[in-house]
């Protein structure tokens, strides 16, 4: 399973964010963005309990995340 995960950051730290965020395994992308969300990960998972696990284990709390939105993707 594909989901973006979109997260507001804490001013000056969307970099800082990218940079944990390339170190996990699950996510195959992390960029800095423009919007009303500063950052957006692209993560792979076998099912949505792991899914939920990584969210709330390891995205979250790194330092600077102030909130995060999980968009499922559907494959034809």
């Amino acid at each position: 399973m594909k989901a973006y995960v979109l997260i507001k950051a804490r001013g000056g730290t969307a970099g800082q964010i990218v940079h944990h965020l390339r170190r996990m395994a699950e996510v195959q992308e992390a960029h800095v963005t423009f919007g009303p969300f500063d950052v957006v990960a692209l993560v792979h998972s076998p099912d949505t309990a792991r899914l939920g696990r990584l969210l709330v284990e390891a995205i979250q709390p790194i330092p600077g995340v102030e909130e995060t939105l999980t968009c499922l993707a559907v494959e034809d």
